[in-house]
């Protein structure tokens, strides 16, 4: 009886081990599984880290790349509007889009068109009805030289920039390129003027403000 009751008692032991074997390797296995799914869950934080620091980074430079050309452009127009301000204050009038010099002193056709570069513009160019009205109504009496030529091939009349005329404005009677030494012209209340390049007459300047 008592070697029956012992092997009863080493069965349920054996029973009772397996089945604590069993719950622990269950147990093993489900905190294993547990630890993968956290590490997983860990590394994809990780990564979506990484990345929302690589977008800030990203945006921060573009931010930064904003600002260094808002400061450029906010730069710029202070010097644009510091540039107009002088040019203003040195007698030039606004028009459309440009920006003119009536002068008050006399020089050749050549100087006069150097004086103007120096300034960052050059001899006018009249393209349009309007610009000549402007132009005529300041010039009054007197003649000022404007950016157009026919130095290059006589009776084929060029602005300055290279362009041909679309606009024509000449007085009656000109061009006549009298005594065959007139190839610059000049603007009067009246019209235009073809004239020895050599002669000392007013200018106009004129530049863009949309430069």
């Amino acid at each position: 009886m008592i070697s029956r009751a012992a092997g009863v008692c080493l069965g349920l032991m054996c029973v009772l081990l397996l089945t604590a074997v069993i719950v622990l390797c269950v147990t093993f296995i489900q905190e294993r599984q547990q630890l993968k799914t956290k590490i997983t869950n860990l590394t994809q934080e990780k990564d979506q880290l990484l990345t929302n620091n690589m977008n800030l980074t990203e945006e921060r430079q573009q931010l930064q790349t904003k600002i260094t050309n808002l400061t450029e452009e906010r730069d710029q127009l202070k010097s644009e509007r510091n540039d107009f301000q002088k040019k203003f204050a040195d007698g030039w009038k606004c028009h459309q889009s440009s920006l003119y010099l009536f002068s008050s002193e006399t020089k050749n056709w050549n100087e006069s068109r150097r004086y103007c570069r120096e300034r960052e513009a050059d001899l006018i160019i009249i393209n349009y009805t309007e610009e000549q009205d402007f132009v005529k109504n300041i010039c009054g009496s007197e003649h000022f030289w404007i950016g157009l030529t026919d130095i290059e091939e006589e009776g084929r009349w060029k602005w300055v920039d290279g362009s041909t005329l679309t606009y024509r404005f000449w007085k009656s009677g000109e061009p006549n390129d009298y005594q065959g030494n007139e190839d610059c012209a000049n603007t009067h209340s009246s019209g235009w003027f073809d004239t020895n390049c050599d002669s000392s007459v007013k200018w106009i300047c004129e530049t863009s403000i949309l430069k």
